[in-house]
């Protein structure tokens, strides 16, 4: 495509986008007095800075299945899902009872209960890992396992991919979204703080790294200071960013070489990845792997896991891991009913088929009509990326087109199509969703699609 027809999409594009905004004004009325009433107590008027997003967030009332109805009675098929959490739907059933029948019985004891050891018997056989902790949220998993990695090695500092996503720990909130001004090169990213409030010492401790380059880490690994390489095996901060084939195995070699632990991050990837994981999918071990988000069926829920000879400095108490709800035996009823009712081996390679039939509609959509865009998938998730090349890491995302990408995203929600609002997450298909929910994003796009290059 030339440089005048690009020009022209993204002229079409900003058009949509004017009109689309209005109506996006006139359908949610009530999801402004909503978001303007809790502005009164709490900034920005949500709960957490990832749901205040322009030109204002959607509040719901109601999710069932695949589906959730906003305070102004407008439906939408549920693509978010919760950034990945509900890969089991929403209210999915084997969940809904097992937490039903576990209030029966209570909800926190902060002492053991038998489905501790139930739910961790089950990521042992799906992850091929001896031990495993419970925690909170993938925040506390990621931070946990970077603890236990330095007091393994007792070094402090860590490594990082520029555009990665940790959670929100001040170890790992640098460089996650940089501006490019204050980046640096390419090949050598400045550590970029993404928020004020992160101790300077902290940041000089994080080494950040472009993905798929193995170089990189070899360098930055080589003064032998570093405890860990945090890093998702598929990156799913910037749209679905996969690795280069070799990329992983070069990763593992390179840190066991210089001493260093690798964490996979696994929190976004997790089940949805297929049913060991992306672990399991790419065939690559790290030391340690974190998890939360889909585990947990909608539940508040994280877990990391990894060799007995780490996680045994847990047990004899080298290293400390807390938490008053750990493990409390309502979300640990979630959990053991996700893996081994809702998301079967079966239903997640089912699953996984049906995003493979509408990741292809929407690749023939993307070639008939010749827009600058294509499609990537792992496992249940998908994403339209709009540039013609792959994006292998946060440099090349930064020069996809946004203003295609936001035209998108506004004319679906319109239409019901919920996509999550950042324009570099990605679809997720759940165990709920049926063919006619999965491929009315197919039917969508194409109508976008169709306008664009009218």
């Amino acid at each position: 495509m030339s440089t005048t027809e690009h020009a022209g999409l993204v002229a079409k594009a900003k058009e949509i986008t004017e009109r689309e905004i209005a109506r996006y004004a006139e359908r949610t009325i009530g999801s402004q007095r909503a978001t303007e009433r809790t502005r009164r107590v709490m900034p920005a008027g949500v709960p957490s800075s990832f749901q205040a997003y322009d030109p204002h967030p959607i509040v719901v009332s109601h999710a069932s299945g695949s589906r959730m109805t906003d305070v102004d009675g407008n439906v939408y098929v549920d693509y978010d899902m919760g950034f990945g959490a509900l890969f089991a739907g929403h209210m999915n059933p084997a969940v809904r009872r097992a937490v039903s029948e576990q209030l029966d019985d209570g909800t926190l004891y902060v002492t053991p209960c038998e489905l501790n050891g139930e739910v961790g018997e089950i990521l042992a056989e799906r992850y091929g890992f001896p031990l495993w902790r419970p925690t909170n949220s993938g925040t506390e998993a990621t931070m946990d396992a970077i603890r236990l990695a330095r007091g393994v090695t007792g070094r402090d500092r860590i490594v990082k991919v520029e555009g990665g996503y940790h959670g929100h720990h001040d170890e790992v909130m640098i460089s996650n979204k940089p501006p490019l001004d204050l980046a640096g090169p390419a090949d050598r990213p400045n550590s970029v703080p993404q928020s004020k409030g992160i101790p300077h010492g902290v940041i000089d401790d994080v080494i950040v790294i472009p993905f798929n380059d193995p170089e990189a880490l070899d360098r930055a690994l080589s003064g032998g200071d570093v405890a860990c390489f945090i890093v998702e095996p598929v990156m799913e901060n910037i749209g679905i960013c996969l690795p280069d084939p070799g990329y992983l195995e070069a990763v593992r070699e390179i840190t066991e070489r210089h001493g260093t632990l690798l964490i996979f991050d696994e929190v976004k990837t997790g089940i949805t990845a297929g049913y060991g994981g992306a672990t399991n999918q790419l065939g690559v071990r790290p030391d340690l792997i974190t998890l939360a988000k889909s585990i947990g069926g909608g539940f508040p829920v994280g877990a990391f896991g990894g060799k007995a000879e780490y996680m045994d400095l847990i047990t004899d108490g080298t290293v400390l891991h807390l938490g008053t709800y750990n493990g409390n035996p309502l979300v640990m009823a979630a959990v053991k009913a996700t893996l081994t009712e809702a998301c079967t081996r079966e239903t997640v390679a089912a699953t996984v088929d049906r995003n493979t039939a509408l990741v292809s509609e929407c690749q023939r959509i993307i070639d008939r009509s010749g827009i600058p865009a294509h499609t990537v998938q792992f496992g249940a998730k998908g994403c339209i990326t709009w540039s013609t090349t792959p994006v292998r890491n946060y440099r090349d995302y930064k020069a996809t087109d946004f203003d295609l990408a936001f035209a998108q995203w506004i004319h679906g929600i319109n239409r019901g199509v919920l996509l999550p609002p950042g324009l570099d997450e990605q679809w997720l298909i759940s165990v709920m969703h049926d063919d006619s929910d999965s491929m009315r994003y197919a039917e969508v796009f194409a109508e976008f699609v169709d306008e664009v290059i009218s």
